[in-house]
This record gives structure tokens, C-alpha cells and sequence, in this order.
């Protein structure tokens, strides 16, 4: 786990994640019904130990189809067992038997037909159920911790995931807006990562000033739920109660052309937090690429979390995440965790 600043303060426990597979599982929350109808198969899959991208190799293959005609609403992580919806293109409505398709592991849940490919980004949300084991740690302080993240949230930084198995996707970042060629996929995957660094760095600073989750002057401020961003615009008792029910959250920018649009003491912040010769390097290699300002709240709130022992240094961990963001963050919150196998 990265040693970013922790908002709800120092680490309360000390355990192995991802033992096994088993022991962090993913299930996708669909965003629509099958209409029952059309060329394109909904298939939703069971994986175990495998990555998104690899599944849809493994259906494009069993289909006898190209892998472009293979969709997916968002990527899962290898070292897990994940539920996840994909779409088949197959416009003379025939698919082969799905017996075939199954493995050790890889199973079939469920299989529809629907008239759009699965577009990315078209899910619910993600439930996750995360096992820790040989957890060293006072259970009253890592309950009492659970039920404050529980309560306030957890600031909604980009997970490691975002920045390679090396961690080294921003340095190759950099490496492309030198002139480095790529290939599309991986433009794709490095423009992500600047721009997450460069959020995560504005994050941090607002961790360490206690301002993650509360409003600064001249603050932007998203729906909850959504995309849509508001401000700014004085802080008064409606926002006040806005904020405390979770229903906006404070912002910080998803870096690409284009002025910042906070003002006052929000954009003073953000301007100083990447101002720096690494930060700026990133900033104008995403302008260069096209990219537009977006935001993204500072602020995630894990639905229905839950937890047992189902023994005295296993700790199992529940809870309910919307899309674009990650476990891993809420864990970061709790403490320390030993690598993946």
C-alpha cells in the first residue's frame, strides 16, 4: 500500500491482502437489463485469477471473432475473484455452446441477448468482499476505524492499480510526451495515469490541511452520483447541509486544457500543489494530447460496509463502491497491507 497521507489518521492494523484469489472478490452491479433482443450477447462471467482484458482475448477466441467485437463496462483486477458483464458482437444471432467457453476458471453465470454492445463505463457500481488475514491489531481501534470511515468516507484517491505493476506508468508518462512512441492501448493507459498522479497530488494536499472533505472558497462541487459539477458559489447553510448529507462532494481537477475552474483560495491550492517541474511536465503533455479539464470529487463514501471475524486474525470486509473508484483506497485508511502473492 502506498504511504499517502491517511485522513483518518495513522494505521490501526497490519495483515497479508490477497492470500488467494478468494480472498478479494469483485462483483459488478449491473447499470441496465438484457432488452432480450438484438446481436450483441450479454455474458456474465465468473474469473478467477484473471484479468479483464485476457477474459475478453478467451471470449473473442470461443467466439471465432475479432477482439474489438469483445466489450466490457470496466476492467478487473487480476489477483481477485471478479463478477463482470461482457458483450458479444454476433450479428447472425448464433453463439457457440457455452459449455465451451468454460474452464477452472472462468464460468458462466448468465448470457442475454441486447441490442448495444456494452458500452465502458456502463455499470452500477462494485460490491467487494475482502478477506485480511494474520491481522495484527487492537480490534476495538480497527472497529472504532471502520465505523469512521463508515461515517465520513474516505478521500477518493486513483489505487495503485491505476499506475502499473511497477508503479512506473507516470515515468513512462513523461517518457511519451518526449517523444517516446506507443502504441494506442498504451497512450490510452499512460494519459490516465498523469492525469491521476496529478489529481492524487492535489488530494494529498488537502489531506494534510484537512480540507479533503470540506469546503475551501471558491470550491467546485459534484452530484453526488454523477458527473455534474456546480460552482462555485458562496457557501451557505444549503450547501452546508448538502455536504454533511453526502449529497456534493468537493472536486480537484482531472488535469487537461483549459483554465481551472475554482477561484480563490481552491484554485490558490491547486495551482501551488502542481506547480512543481514534474507536475508541470505532466500538465503540458496532457494539454498537448487533447485532453479537456474534467473533476472528480475528493470524497468517497463506501455504501453498506460491513464486518466480521471469522477468526481471531482474519478479518472479512464488505462494502459497496461506485464506478471509477477503489478498494484499495478504503483499505489504505485502515493500514498496512502485505503484497500480493
Amino acid at each position: 500500500m502506498s504511504e499517502a497521507p491517511r485522513a483518518h489518521g495513522p494505521a490501526v492494523v497490519r495483515a497479508r491482502l490477497r492470500a488467494t484469489p478468494d480472498d478479494f472478490r469483485v462483483d459488478e452491479r449491473d447499470a441496465f437489463e438484457a432488452s432480450g433482443q438484438g446481436e450483441h450477447l450479454l455474458l456474465t462471467i465468473e474469473k478467477r485469477g484473471m484479468n479483464t482484458a485476457f477474459a475478453a482475448k478467451r471470449i473473442a477466441a470461443w467466439a471465432g471473432i475479432p477482439e474489438m467485437g469483445v466489450s466490457y463496462a470496466g476492467q478487473k483486477d487480476r489477483h481477485a475473484v471478479t463478477r463482470q458483464r461482457f458483450s458479444v458482437h454476433l450479428p447472425k444471432k448464433i453463439a457457440p455452446d457455452l459449455a465451451t467457453l468454460e474452464s477452472d476458471d472462468l464460468r458462466v453465470l448468465a448470457s442475454a441477448w441486447h441490442a448495444r454492445k456494452l458500452p465502458r463505463g456502463a455499470l452500477a457500481g462494485n460490491g467487494f468482499v475482502l478477506t485480511l488475514r494474520e491481522v495484527e491489531g487492537e480490534r476495538g481501534a480497527i472497529e472504532d476505524r471502520l465505523r469512521a470511515i463508515a461515517a465520513r468516507g474516505v478521500p477518493n484517491a486513483f489505487g495503485e492499480q491505476r499506475f502499473g505493476r511497477a508503479g512506473d506508468n507516470v515515468a513512462q508518462a513523461l517518457a511519451m510526451f518526449d517523444g517516446r512512441r506507443v502504441k494506442r492501448e498504451q497512450r490510452s493507459m499512460l494519459l490516465s495515469a498523469a492525469r491521476s498522479a496529478l489529481f492524487n497530488r492535489v488530494l494529498d494536499v488537502r489531506i494534510a490541511d484537512g480540507t479533503w472533505d470540506r469546503a475551501l472558497e471558491g470550491e467546485v462541487w459534484m452530484l453526488d452520483g454523477s458527473r455534474s459539477v456546480f460552482g462555485p458559489e458562496a457557501f451557505d447553510d444549503a450547501l452546508v447541509a448538502r455536504l454533511a448529507a453526502f449529497d456534493i462532494h468537493p472536486t480537484g481537477p482531472l488535469w487537461g486544457a483549459g483554465g481551472l475552474r475554482t477561484s480563490g483560495a481552491a484554485l490558490a491550492l491547486e495551482t501551488d500543489a502542481l506547480a512543481d517541474a514534474r507536475s508541470s511536465q505532466l500538465r503540458a503533455g496532457l494539454e498537448a494530447a487533447g485532453l479537456k479539464q474534467e473533476r472528480r470529487s475528493l470524497r468517497l463514501r463506501p455504501t453498506d460496509l460491513q464486518w466480521e471475524w471469522p477468526a481471531h486474525d482474519v478479518l472479512r470486509v464488505s462494502f459497496d463502491l461506485p464506478p471509477g473508484s477503489y478498494a484499495t483506497t478504503v483499505l489504505a485508511e485502515l493500514g498496512n497491507f502485505g503484497a500480493i502473492d
